[in-house]
């Protein structure tokens, strides 16, 4: 038998001591890749899952310790070599394109798994760290692209790495957007222009949402529509953008809004007005001062004319009375901007613009004071015989012709 497999292996021309330490050397390989994968590994798994430490499930995640121990094979493999002195050049070759590779991607998967437990803290969402960490993956992948090259010709990196100087308008061009974006994302950082949960607007996209994430070439907007908005980060510096943190921050969030009066409604008020509108608790006050005031101003003027002298108007109490009825609300904020002016008349009407800050920068919450606050005043509008203007709509033209088709 032995004279047998003499003469099959001097037929191959591979002589049986050779075949007998490849075997040896393969056998080695396998325990080098079975031993620590499913025996390490397991026990590295379970001890990550025990540990009260949060890092490190995101590496296991991330299969960081998987890389590591396609590792122990190549380097049995490389001692080995010395027994195949023939091989040896061709197949060092090859491991050193799987050890690139390998750390290729293990670099890759620590920068994903640093960037991960990065933005657990709340300093990431200020000084975001996922766009450096998808450019040192770009110079990564580009060496690791340029030593395999190199393994493969047999050349020196240098000699590569040389003529590639000749090839940088090329590259400058191939990489134009994403120096582009690498400049803009320094200065949306430096400047301190958005973090990841700032609510902007960008005129010209449909972004107007939470910043949910800033990476190297783009910066994700989710709208309140749940939609997601990807916007290259250099259009952020290129235009123009609306950041509402410094609403947030503030703790007050703006409500200006106008009530269309119709001018025909405006007019000075009568004695029997002044007595019901004294009436109005937030009212009684004001119309006292106010009936000294007036009186003390008109005690020379003898006309019976309201032309002359000081009167109170139904729109100048109506303005008195929003005032005080904003003031015992507690969710007006009294510290920050607090008035309520005319502004120019329109063919619409006199708008009376409410301009006050809520305390409760919560969207929700906020539409719900202020239209509390419109409900309350479109309401009362009426008591001081007072009019807000609409257009004529198909029912006022029909009450019309109902009116004259009477007469």
């Amino acid at each position: 038998m032995k004279e047998k497999l003499t003469e099959i292996l001097s037929y191959i021309n591979l002589p049986l001591e050779s075949l007998i330490k490849a075997g040896v050397i393969l056998g080695f390989v396998f325990l080098a890749y079975a031993i620590p994968r499913f025996f390490i590994l397991r026990v590295i798994n379970a001890a990550v899952k025990r540990s009260a430490v949060q890092w490190d499930d995101v590496l296991l995640k991330h299969k960081v310790f998987n890389i590591i121990f396609t590792l122990p094979p190549v380097f049995v493999i490389h001692y080995g070599l010395q027994f195949f002195p023939s091989v040896q050049t061709p197949v060092m070759r090859l491991l050193n394109v799987y050890i690139t590779l390998m750390v290729v991607i293990f670099a890759r998967r620590v920068l994903r798994s640093v960037v991960e437990v990065y933005e657990r803290y709340p300093i990431s969402a200020t000084r975001p760290m996922r766009g450096y960490a998808q450019l040192v993956e770009i110079f990564v992948f580009f060496m690791g692209t340029i030593l395999v090259i190199c393994f493969f010709l047999g050349k020196s990196p240098w000699a590569i790495l040389s003529g590639i100087g000749a090839m940088t308008a090329i590259l400058m061009l191939v990489f134009k957007d994403t120096i582009m974006n690498f400049v803009a994302s320094l200065l949306i950082i430096f400047n301190d222009l958005i973090h990841v949960g700032d609510w902007i607007e960008v005129p010209g996209t449909d972004a107007d949402g939470t910043v949910i994430e800033m990476a190297l070439h783009t910066v994700k907007v989710q709208n309140f529509d749940n939609t997601i908005v990807t916007i290259p980060t250099h259009k952020l510096i290129d235009g123009s953008f609306k950041n509402w943190r410094g609403m947030s921050e503030s703790g007050g969030r703006r409500i200006r809004r106008s009530i269309l009066i119709d001018q025909k409604s405006i007019r000075f008020l009568t004695d029997e007005d002044i007595k019901k509108l004294s009436s109005i608790d937030v009212l009684k006050e004001y119309l006292s001062r106010k009936q000294d005031e007036i009186g003390k101003a008109n005690e020379n003027i003898n006309s019976q004319s309201v032309v002359n002298g000081r009167h109170l108007t139904n729109i100048g109490t109506f303005r008195a009375y929003i005032l005080e009825y904003l003031r015992m609300k507690k969710e007006i904020d009294k510290d920050m901007t607090f008035l309520v002016r005319q502004l120019a008349p329109t063919p619409q009407g006199l708008p009376l613009e409410v301009y006050v800050f809520s305390n409760d920068t919560n969207w929700v919450n906020y539409e719900g004071i202020q239209s509390d606050i419109f409900d309350h005043l479109l309401a009362v509008i009426t008591e001081f015989d007072l009019r807000v203007f609409q257009s004529p709509s198909g029912y006022d033209v029909s009450e019309l012709a109902d009116k004259l088709s009477i007469k």
